[in-house]
């Protein structure tokens, strides 16, 4: 592995620091599919690196860590570049201080890589509209984490205002494994539906999205209920016949039961960041089903607070 370290540098010293640690690896060939920009600050990059590194033996990219640091300081720039530490790909760590931070954009479009697709993560706080940052405009695909901020649900209606093809957010791909075991349970002859609930710890956006998406998808009520988790604790259906239900009480097993059949068991584990980037990297264009989830949701709200102020009015 090589690595450099920079001090009070510059973008074509960073370029240039770049074609001297490929030629110390032997010069590895470029491969490079994307360029994956992270915007974090310095407590939260530890671990979102890390992430992106392990992604990267899956899509070979060059990772951006975008650091900002001590705004009130003097500007200057300060890079660490890592070639070959445990994938094919690139990692530059940039920390800028002072109102270079405000500017990153002209920092970081330099070391995009030509010609390939760029996706920005922001793994903490997310921009109002992150399609309209500047890091996140040079993006085909634009990731954040609603369940990182204060109010997870309200920024999920924000990232619903603001959403345009390329939006995507890790909540909505936690609820990949559960809407692949809902739809292969509901692919089966089933008795018809009536309604439906959500149970999951307070404030998890994911749960959030999963009954926007079955109520959408199903065309039945989907209630948003609590329970004590870990994440989403179960999904029932209540129908004619009886209860169609898969419980995960532990966030690994879950057991799928449905009247008139025997349980069976099924794993479901919560997964880390790493398999949610990496899953997000295999898949760069629009996801409209997310989109329409996102306004189903929107909607929901909107009709639920419209809803509470006649009432508040007529009282």
């Amino acid at each position: 592995m090589a690595t450099i370290d920079l001090t009070e540098t510059s973008t074509s010293a960073i370029s240039a620091a770049l074609t001297q640690a490929r030629r110390s690896m032997g010069g590895p060939a470029m491969g490079m599919v994307l360029t994956l920009i992270i915007v974090t600050n310095e407590a939260e990059q530890y671990d979102a690196v890390r992430a992106a590194t392990h992604a990267g033996r899956e899509h070979p990219s060059r990772t951006i860590a975008v650091i900002t640091r001590r705004p009130q300081a003097d500007s200057r720039l300060d890079a660490e570049i890592r070639v070959g530490e445990s994938s094919p790909g690139e990692t530059l760590l940039l920390r800028m201080y002072g109102p270079l931070g405000q500017h990153a954009d002209s920092v970081a479009a330099p070391l995009l890589i030509p010609d390939v697709p760029v996706v920005t993560w922001w793994p903490d706080a997310a921009p109002p509209v992150p399609a309209k940052d500047p890091l996140g405009s040079v993006a085909q695909r634009r990731v954040t984490d609603a369940a990182a901020a204060d109010a997870p649900r309200d920024m999920l209606l924000a990232l619903a205002r603001a959403y345009q093809p390329g939006d995507t957010d890790l909540s909505w791909t936690r609820a990949t494994p559960w809407r692949s075991l809902l739809a292969a349970v509901l692919d089966q002859r089933h008795p018809e539906l009536d309604s439906g609930q959500v149970l999951a710890e307070p404030a998890n956006p994911t749960a959030d999205l999963l009954a926007a998406w079955l109520e959408l998808r199903l065309g039945i009520p989907v209630q948003r209920r609590e329970s004590a988790g870990p994440g989403i604790t179960e999904v029932r259906f209540d129908t004619s016949e009886g209860t169609i239900m898969v419980c995960r009480p532990d966030g690994r097993t879950a057991t799928l039961s449905w009247a008139g059949r025997s349980d069976r068991k099924v794993a479901l584990h919560r997964r880390e960041t790493v398999e949610l980037i990496a899953e997000e990297l295999r898949r760069l264009e629009p996801d409209e089903v997310y989109a329409e989830t996102l306004r189903a949701l929107a909607a929901g709200a909107g009709a639920a607070d419209q809803a509470a102020g006649a009432e508040a009015a007529d009282q």
